[in-house]
């Protein structure tokens, strides 16, 4: 094979990437300028967006490690059996490149995963030779996400958590018995147990010793995982319920969803179905009703179709609809609680109202200083200057808001 430039490498590499999911740009428009026509690019270089939790965008340079791959993982595109261009960085490469686009203001930051190569232990050991590098030699203070092998000895997990802001470890699919279907060579103990090491590894460096003094952070940022959608038959009712545990069980920062995307492959075991990526979209707000607005699951999934969400309609306003009898809500008079579930809604917004109207009474031209998205909540809400009156009754209340009829292209 060829020797490959760094440039090439990065091509490849970066591309490669995108399956893993780490950041809100998915399902972006595929926008490019290096044809010399516009300004910026979606795609390219390797650059994503991930957020902070006080909603800082950050940009990371997202790259594998390599895209070669002992295991053959039937959803993978990287899988060993794939017939796809293959490329592999040195550490000493990542580390250049890191400081490179570093010092150019280009990112803020590392998301770094890799293929298997020879061994877990090999590629987890050079995975975190490159996260000492940066620290320890180079002084590199920018954030650092490193997606974790399970399979790698828990030493050096222990110590990539040492170096690494965030660490993460996939689950795969929502199913243990997917998991052994689609990805034999990977063990869903295994990766229970991984994942259950690093929350105790942090919970243990998060307190101090018997002497007083905190031992050194690990994994500061916390751990996150990925969850393919779409390779199994798993409803998104079993999904998030899998994800529900997965907080609950390793106290999680993020379960990622990412939308599976088969490559036409003969040698693949999985049917060439291709799911849209609003179910994706779909699975995210559900997720964060979930964790922030005090939804229960069995709420969101109660009226689904054969266990899946409305893809035409938002899951806050798909719940609300079904449940027309709690509503309309008086805004002046309703606790948060109450007022988290009016569609329209976010956590800032209630929390604007709430103190607006230990002053005065909050009126309907306030709601879109609040940033309310008035559309969908005034069928759902009163005020001294707006009632709803018969939207509520109206058998076409869902069709208001789901989106026009599009004609499919044939070509």
């Amino acid at each position: 094979m060829a020797k490959r430039t760094l440039e090439e490498k990065l091509a490849i590499l970066s591309d490669a990437a995108k399956y893993d999911a780490s950041c809100a740009s998915s399902g972006g428009a595929k926008r490019d300028s290096r044809d010399g026509k516009g300004l910026g690019s979606v795609t390219g270089s390797g650059i994503c967006h991930a957020y902070a939790p006080d909603g800082r965008c950050i940009s990371l340079l997202k790259i594998l490690m390599t895209n070669f791959c002992i295991y053959d993982c039937a959803y993978c595109v990287n899988r060993v059996s794939s017939n796809v261009e293959r490329a592999r960085f040195s550490p000493e490469e990542v580390v250049h490149l890191t400081l490179e686009f570093y010092r150019r203001n280009y990112i803020e930051g590392l998301f770094l995963s890799s293929g298997i190569v020879k061994s877990p232990d090999d590629t987890m050991a050079d995975m975190v030779r490159i996260a000492k590098t940066l620290r320890q030699e180079h002084s590199f203070c920018g954030y650092i996400h490193l997606k974790t092998i399970p399979d790698a000895d828990p030493k050096l997990v222990e110590e990539a958590g040492l170096w690494a802001d965030r660490l993460s470890i996939n689950v795969e699919l929502p199913t243990d018995t997917a998991v052994r279907t689609f990805a034999p060579e990977k063990k869903p103990e295994q990766i229970r147990k991984a994942m259950a090491d690093v929350r105790v590894l942090k919970e243990s460096r998060d307190d101090e010793s018997f002497t007083g003094k905190r031992p050194p952070k690990f994994a500061p940022a916390g751990q996150s995982t990925q969850m393919i959608v779409g390779a199994d038959g798993a409803t998104d009712a079993t999904i998030l319920g899998s994800a529900t545990r997965l907080y609950a069980a390793y106290k999680l920062k993020r379960v990622y969803y990412s939308a599976f995307s088969p490559i036409p492959d003969a040698s693949s075991a999985l049917p060439l179905i291709k799911p849209p990526l609003m179910r994706e979209h779909r699975l995210y707000q559900a997720d964060w009703l979930l964790r922030f607005y005090d939804f229960g699951l069995d709420e969101l999934t109660a009226s689904t179709t054969g266990g899946n969400l409305d893809l035409d309609v938002d899951p806050k306003l798909a719940w609300a609809i079904q449940n027309r009898h709690r509503f309309p809500v008086e805004v002046n008079r309703a606790d948060r609680e109450t007022l988290l579930r009016v569609p329209g809604f976010g956590t800032k917004t209630v929390k604007r109202i709430l103190a607006t109207r230990r002053h005065r009474s909050v009126r309907y031209e306030d709601l879109t200083r609040m940033g309310a998205n008035l559309r969908h909540a005034k069928p759902f809400i009163s005020l001294l200057d707006w009632t709803p009156r018969g939207l509520l009754d109206l058998s076409d209340l869902r069709a208001r808001f789901a989106p026009p009829p599009e004609q499919l292209s044939l070509i």
